[in-house]
């Protein structure tokens, strides 16, 4: 995967509504976390039919977010996919030039929030059903910082680079066969300025 782009940036108001779709954006998070996958296989994550997720799977293809794999199995009639990059990319500025470009990003941004706060509420509904030391590891903080945009911009490449670090660990880990203790984590973070 080092051959693979680290953060594809969308630029486009196409690509950017694709993959803001709530089922394309669980299919292409599913995707991320199994690294290749089969529709079938993904269908049964996102408890949706197998058409559907093959045709949302094409939507994402069309747009370069996904590409199909090499086969994980001799059976020739699986199609297996793959993220086309390590991860996307979404900036601001990319889409201020136009009301319609702003009005897709924000409600693009709204979908990630909303699924991501729906991550962290079903882990808080089954908070009791993992072990202690899942429990005791699990983070929720807030920190209310006074900070100029520069500075935002600084924390922001430190806590990428930081949580990059421990994805390229993972990973290792996964590729030499490590996975005891190893579950998917998702870690988010969001920074930005309000007045009281």
């Amino acid at each position: 995967m080092a051959d693979r782009e680290r953060d594809r940036l969308i630029k486009d108001v196409g690509t950017l509504k694709a993959i803001a779709h709530p089922l394309r954006m669980q299919l292409y998070r599913a995707l991320t976390i199994a690294r290749t996958a089969t529709a079938s296989q993904l269908a049964e994550q996102v408890d949706e039919a197998v058409s559907l997720v093959s045709y949302h799977l094409r939507k994402l293809a069309e747009h370069g977010l996904i590409e199909e794999a090499e086969p994980q199995s001799a059976d020739g009639r699986e199609r297996w996919w793959q993220p086309a990059s390590d991860g996307v990319s979404i900036r601001d500025e990319d889409f201020r030039d136009g009301p319609e470009k702003a009005a897709a990003h924000t409600a693009a941004s709204r979908l990630f929030f909303e699924q991501r706060a729906d991550m962290y509420r079903r882990y808080l509904d089954e908070r009791a059903h993992w072990s202690d030391a899942w429990s005791t590891a699990s983070e929720s903080s807030e920190w209310l910082l006074k900070l100029t945009p520069d500075e935002l911009s600084e924390l922001a490449k430190e806590m990428h680079a930081l949580v990059r670090r421990y994805e390229e660990r993972g990973r290792a880990a996964d590729a030499a066969g490590a996975t005891e203790s190893r579950e998917n984590v998702a870690v988010h973070t969001y920074g930005f300025p309000f007045r009281l």
